[in-house]
């Protein structure tokens, strides 16, 4: 079995050796740039391990999980453009470093190019059962973005239907991945659906933790400001679930806090912060990540597989789940 650290190597290593056509250099250098940001390669690294339960090597199936990681950074490449965020990784944006268009061009090759990937070697006998997981995640995480933007625009989303579009637009990948390093190698259905399960309880969490990071975090090791989330009023389930349970007053406190268009950002996240410490926002946060934590973790379980050969899947979840940054 890989350790996570020989499968990351693996895959940088892949990713620097792809290779570009030499023009339009306006049109790859965008594409190369955005996939040498790094990152923490969860996706492809995922579906490498899951194959990896069942087959000695992983080399056989790089191309696969690479396209997984094209097509994730391909759809980071339009959220940044439809977010008009400036960074990414510390670095600027496509569309901020070359333009809008060529954001827009660059990321739609990306998603070609993953295809490409994905179907570069077609002598696995299950690569077209594969190929339909992966058709189904990424309609799925499109309805997810959709949904994220509606939700920009309406004062009554429930902490149900965020949980919701935050299974589509980030457990499903992470899902998605698993279940075809499971199918490529040939898994049993059962295998590959509680692996499928796992990793999408895992994306909850995960994505749960993002949030609750955001606000409670060390910059230090976050690796940027906390309180982005409240200065730009992105619904999470903290700030919903605040709304749920907290008094009257509170709950006026915070609208106002949300529908001002001048104050001071320091001013507005330590307002915010006190009266999500008030309500214990901090701790019901946390209570739900481990609820689902564990949930992930019995699916897993279920895995028809000895332990010895799910130890780096279970290593890697308690990794995320203990993830300061």
């Amino acid at each position: 079995m890989k350790t996570y650290q020989q499968l990351l190597d693996n895959v940088n290593q892949y990713i620097d050796n792809l290779p570009y056509p030499a023009q339009p250099q306006g049109l790859y250098g965008p594409i190369r740039y955005v996939l040498s940001l790094g990152g923490k390669r969860i996706r492809p690294i995922l579906m490498l391990m899951a194959y990896n339960i069942y087959r000695d090597t992983t080399d056989d199936i790089m191309p696969q999980a690479i396209a997984l990681e094209t097509y994730h950074n391909f759809t980071l490449l339009h959220d940044d453009l439809m977010d008009h965020a400036d960074m990414r990784r510390s670095h600027p944006t496509v569309h901020r470093k070359w333009d809008e268009n060529t954001a827009i061009l660059s990321g739609d090759t990306m998603l070609i190019m993953a295809y490409r990937l994905f179907t570069q070697d077609t002598s696995n006998p299950h690569i077209i059962q594969a190929l339909k997981t992966f058709n189904d995640a990424t309609i799925g995480v499109c309805d997810g973005q959709m949904y994220d933007m509606e939700f920009e625009t309406r004062n009554d989303v429930s902490t149900d239907e965020y949980m919701e579009m935050i299974r589509l637009k980030t457990s499903l990948l992470l899902a998605c991945a698993l279940k075809i390093g499971a199918q490529l190698a040939g898994a049993t259905d059962s295998d590959s659906n509680h692996l499928y399960d796992f990793g999408e309880k895992m994306g909850l969490a995960f994505q749960l933790q993002d949030d609750l990071l955001d606000v409670y975090g060390d910059p230090a090791t976050f690796g940027k400001n906390t309180g982005g989330d409240i200065l730009c009023n992105k619904k999470t389930f903290m700030l919903l679930k605040t709304q749920e349970i907290a008094s009257t007053n509170e709950q006026q406190q915070l609208q106002q806090w949300i529908d001002a268009t001048q104050y001071d950002p320091a001013e507005k996240i330590k307002a915010v912060t006190a009266i999500y410490d008030h309500v214990g926002i901090r701790q019901i946060c946390q209570e739900k990540i481990e609820q689902i934590f564990i949930q992930s973790l019995k699916s897993l379980d279920q895995v028809g597989t000895d332990d010895l050969h799910k130890a780096q899947l279970y290593d890697f979840a308690h990794r995320l789940l203990k993830r300061k940054k």
